[in-house]
């Protein structure tokens, strides 16, 4: 199974959110230097990462930068080529015999695909095999679900720094209301910078990268529970064309036609 390569709608998809925004505010008038302050990027960047750090670890934090760049790459949907090479190790299982696989089990890149066949050749009880990879998928669907968690903590708090750094801003208004007219509008505008910062954060970034983060988890979740479903049919002797039918599960759309067009191999 191949890893994907970039996914550029992670980046687009945050260069749009926040340039139609600002985009949006220019064609009302608005100057977007009115909407740059130094204070409210301070109050909400290091208010949700303080907040961050308390409700996890540092290590949890310091890898944020890392999931970042992991939600930028694309986890390729199920294909019909995924399921064919699946179809010819049950193809030359059943012709040659399960160790017959031994050789090819070390030139692959996937390892749970690897570990499942090797649990096969190895003649271990199919529950056995059923048992240690569904306790795999489990253990890497806990550690993907705390990562997005992180993302999806910091959507919560990012917003309540927003109110809490416009809050400390309409103190300092009222503070100086002997001022003029004038300053006092510049105040309460630089104020609610911090709710538009604290917002726009957690709706155009913080969320969405969890999201991301979730979905990618899903697709490589497929991609194991299909793995389960070939090894156990190898271990079983089934005809590959049961196989077959088993995975057609697995596809849909164009990716399904194409699949049942070929059919078996004569």
């Amino acid at each position: 199974m191949n890893k994907g390569g970039m996914d550029i709608a992670t980046w687009l998809g945050i260069t749009m959110g926040f340039g139609t925004l600002i985009f949006g505010f220019v064609i009302e008038g608005g100057n977007p230097a009115a909407l740059v302050g130094i204070s409210p990027i301070i109050i909400i960047a290091g208010g949700t990462i303080g907040a961050l750090m308390t409700s996890f670890t540092i290590k949890d934090v310091l890898n944020i930068p890392n999931l970042i760049m992991e939600a930028n790459k694309l986890s390729p949907d199920v294909t019909k080529d995924n399921l064919e090479v699946l179809i010819t190790f049950s193809e030359k299982a059943r012709r040659e015999g399960l160790l017959s696989l031994e050789s090819d089990i070390q030139d692959l890149n996937d390892r749970f695909l690897q570990k499942g066949l090797k649990l096969a050749v190895d003649g271990t009880d199919p529950e056995i095999i059923r048992s240690v990879l569904e306790n795999d998928i489990y253990l890497f669907e806990l550690r993907k679900k705390e990562e997005a968690a992180i993302f999806d903590t910091a959507g919560g708090f990012s917003p309540t720094m927003g109110i809490i750094g416009t809050v400390m801003g309409l103190v300092l208004v009222l503070s100086h209301l002997g001022g003029s007219g004038e300053e006092l509008g510049h105040s309460i505008a630089v104020a609610f910078i911090a709710t538009l910062y604290g917002i726009g954060l957690a709706n155009l970034f913080w969320l969405p990268v969890g999201n991301k983060l979730k979905l990618k988890l899903k697709k490589e979740k497929l991609q194991k529970e299909l793995i389960i479903v070939s090894v156990l049919s190898m271990l079983a002797g089934e005809n590959p064309s049961i196989l077959r039918d088993k995975l057609e599960g697995f596809l849909e759309g164009k990716e399904l036609k194409a699949f049942q067009e070929q059919g078996p191999a004569k």
